[in-house]
This record gives C-alpha cells, sequence and structure tokens, in this order.
C-alpha cells in the first residue's frame, strides 16, 4: 500500500489517498477503517472514526453533508461489459495456467472467463498494454455481478504475465467473492481463486467462495440459510486476523465455524507440493463426518 503525498483534494489521485498495488483498489482513512474492522455499514465506519479519532460528536447543520461511500476505481457496469466481451475457459490459456498450478480439470468454471486482450495499464504510467487474462467474477449473494478480477497471463498459460501486478481487482468488491457452486447449508471460503479452486478439486460438490484477499474475506458477506462454514486459512498473520474475525462473525450469527489449515502456505502450494490425493487426505480429518462423506468422494 502506498499514499499520495501530493495530488488534487479530491478524485483520483487525491493527495492523503491510498492504493493497494496488488490490486489497485484505493481509498481514504475511512476505507482502511472499514477494511480492518470488517465494518460494513457507512455509520458504523465513521463512528469508529470519531471514537479512534477521539473526536467530539457534532450535529450536522443544513448545510453539511455525510461523506459519500467509497468510490471505487470502476464502477460495476464496467466490470460487467469486462466479463460480457470474455469467452469461457476450455481450450484457452487460463485452463493451461490452473493445470501448471495442478488444477484439473476446473469444476464449476462458470464464474472464471478468458479475455485475449485485455488491457494492463502499469504502474509508471506507460501506455496500457492487451494481454491474455484470467478474469473472474465477484458477485453478491443474489448472485449479481458486483467486479471482477483479473489474472493476467504469459500467451501460452505457462504462467502468469512478466509484469508488476499480475493480479487486480476492480468493482464493489466489500463483503462478494468469487463463487464456485450454489451455497445451501454449507460452504468454504478463503482468499485467493487458486486456493479455493484446490479445495473444490478435493472436495467435489463443496460450495466454495474466494473473497479475493484476507481483508475482504473477514468482511464476506455470510449467506442466512448457512449452517456450517468451513474457512480456508493462509498461513500468515493476515491469514490468522481474517479467520479471527469472519469466526467471531459467523459464530454470532448460530452457524458453526471449522477452519481448515494447510501444511504449506496456501491449499494450492499444497496441491503443487504433494498431489490431489494427499491433499485430500490432509483435508478429511478436518471436516465433520457428515461432510467427509458427503463431499470427499474423489
Amino acid at each position: 500500500m502506498f499514499v499520495r503525498l501530493k495530488g488534487p483534494e479530491a478524485g483520483p489521485g487525491a493527495a492523503g489517498h491510498w492504493t493497494d498495488a496488488a490490486t489497485a483498489e484505493h481509498g481514504d482513512l475511512l476505507d482502511v477503517i472499514r477494511e480492518s474492522c470488517g465494518l460494513t455499514s457507512f455509520g458504523d465506519v465513521v463512528e469508529e472514526a470519531r471514537r479512534f479519532l477521539s473526536l467530539p460528536l457534532v450535529e450536522l447543520t443544513r448545510r453539511d453533508s455525510p461523506m459519500p461511500a467509497r468510490a471505487t476505481m470502476v464502477s460495476p457496469d464496467a466490470a460487467q461489459r469486462l466479463i460480457a466481451m470474455a469467452q469461457p475457459i476450455r481450450g484457452t490459456p487460463v485452463e493451461t495456467y490452473l493445470a501448471g498450478r495442478g488444477i484439473a480439470p476446473v469444476e464449476d468454471a462458470g464464474a472464471l472467463r478468458y479475455h485475449p486482450r485485455c488491457y494492463y495499464r502499469p504502474d509508471t504510467g506507460a501506455p496500457a498494454q492487451p494481454r491474455p487474462a484470467m478474469i473472474a467474477s465477484v458477485t453478491d449473494l443474489q448472485g449479481r455481478i458486483t467486479g471482477a478480477h483479473r489474472t493476467w497471463l504469459a500467451p501460452d498459460g505457462s504462467g502468469k504475465a512478466a509484469v508488476t501486478t499480475p493480479r487486480r481487482a476492480m468493482g464493489n468488491l466489500l463483503g462478494n467473492a468469487v463463487r464456485f457452486g450454489v451455497a445451501d447449508e454449507v460452504l468454504a471460503v478463503g482468499e485467493g481463486i487458486e486456493t479455493m479452486l484446490s479445495l473444490r478439486a478435493a472436495l467435489p460438490g463443496m460450495p466454495m467462495a474466494a473473497a479475493l484477499s484476507a481483508g475482504h474475506l473477514g468482511a464476506l458477506e455470510i449467506p442466512r440459510n448457512l449452517r456450517r462454514l468451513y474457512i480456508a486459512r493462509d498461513a500468515d498473520a493476515a491469514g490468522d486476523r481474517a479467520v479471527a474475525t469472519l469466526t467471531a462473525r459467523a459464530l454470532a450469527a448460530g452457524i458453526d465455524v471449522q477452519v481448515l489449515s494447510p501444511r504449506g502456505g496456501d491449499f494450492n502450494d499444497d496441491l503443487q507440493a504433494t498431489g490431489l490425493n494427499q491433499l485430500r487426505a490432509a483435508l478429511h480429518p478436518q471436516l465433520t463426518p457428515e461432510d467427509a462423506n458427503k463431499f470427499g468422494e474423489g
């Protein structure tokens, strides 16, 4: 994350605003508070900011107006247009890329698309470059597209593109996710797309959702009808904080929580290191017997 020290008072590139170099998300101090505390109501964000800064409660006058909610870099409409222009992944470099990560075949790949000429804008400000990319639909609990995630790829799909930030997200991400399967009473959630696809390969049929980052995992919207939530933990400090935040929210809603822990950094690391059968064997003891029987058949 970096903060702009110089720039206009408002709008893109404003002084005092931050940008996440990995995802191209941006915002101000209120957005940091919202992400780190897992808050969804703008009123709660403002109240936490006032408490943190020890500011007195000030009544708004007629000429005052509430601060607008966070402005996203790209609207959901732009994300929807990008997804509509992309194509299914079968026979494309996306399949090659995922197979190289040990994920083959891909179950329920409807959330994933392929775009042969998705524009990448270098951080240096150089002209945009058309590059092949894996496009993932970000949706809310009602299935509405709210954003898109782009992973730029090498032309042959042998890996990610040789660029500074090969992954970027656009649109409204907070509370939403890239979804594989439809959640009923059981759902597994985690950070990365490849992480959740690895779990999906080992546990076919279990609905999965990728929140795309630790901060977004902690703030993920939980389906009301959910009975049990599996949280795929990334083995780092940010992952532990996200698990703790989401666990507390789920337990408060009366949902059973089970944390799935990888042997390596994440479950795609495990899949590539040990193979599908070993990953499945490591996961089974972490599931309830009911879910192990229902989803664990390879």
